[in-house]
């Protein structure tokens, strides 16, 4: 019987091993309609209009980017666990996070927690040139596979997210795969004049805001907030609390 989105089961499951399985290639028909209810249902109704979103959206198949037995989830309206204390973001937030981004065609773009490579090949085969960094093995081999097949513009690397990527920058825009606490000192100096940083910022009360920030001097940045997301952190970058007496 065919599945629908309707049907997509909603409960987070721990994730297993990340490759993608025979059953997902075999359930093309099934997936295809489950993306366009996706972008039907929950992108478009939050005023995501970007045309070129939503033709990405529709077309890069969310479920080859999950661990094995979560293909059914893929399109449900939350963010999937991939491991390590990352997370595939629900498919709303990536839409949103990536029209607030301007994206422009040839522009250079960090993506800084790229895990499995979905956000990533979203920018990217909007026509920007893309580095997709990221720190945990399994999560950058099945990165790699995944835009080989949907994004092969896309050029990876492994390194500390907190570090950046010096060696490809300046780039245009910077955007974080996950909430952050703050802007990293990194994107201080890889970020290129007139460049931008985009994401979700965690503050101290545990809120989340989707953001975007222009540097107006070294450390020194002007942040516009646009919408409220709960969006899990990077682990990378959540603040150690401060030891207290």
């Amino acid at each position: 019987m065919t599945q629908t989105a309707d049907q997509i089961r909603t409960s987070v499951i721990a994730p297993p091993s990340l490759n993608c399985s025979a059953a997902t290639l075999q359930s093309g028909l099934d997936f295809t309609d489950a993306r366009l209810r996706m972008v039907n249902d929950q992108v478009r109704p939050v005023e995501v209009n970007d045309p070129r979103v939503l033709t990405a959206m529709r077309e890069l198949p969310r479920q080859d980017a999950v661990p094995v037995g979560q293909e059914l989830l893929a399109y449900a309206d939350r963010s999937l666990p991939l491991g390590h204390g990352r997370y595939l973001l629900q498919p709303m937030i990536v839409a949103r996070l990536v029209q607030m981004a301007q994206i422009v065609p040839e522009q250079r773009v960090l993506v800084v927690g790229a895990a499995t490579g979905y956000l990533a090949s979203v920018i990217s085969v909007m026509g920007a040139k893309v580095v997709a960094l990221e720190d945990e093995d399994d999560l950058l081999t099945t990165g790699q596979a995944y835009t080989a097949r949907h994004a092969p513009g896309l050029v990876w690397r492994k390194g500390a997210l907190t570090e950046g990527n010096e060696q490809d920058a300046p780039f245009d825009l910077i955007i974080f795969g996950g909430a952050i606490a703050e802007i990293p000192a990194f994107c201080n100096t890889q970020i290129a004049e007139g460049g931008r940083v985009a994401g979700v910022l965690r503050s101290p009360d545990g809120t989340s805001s989707a953001f975007l920030a222009e540097q107006e001097a070294p450390g020194n940045w002007s942040i516009r907030r646009f919408f409220d997301a709960v969006t899990p952190m990077l682990p990378a970058f959540e603040k150690t609390p401060a030891f207290a007496f």
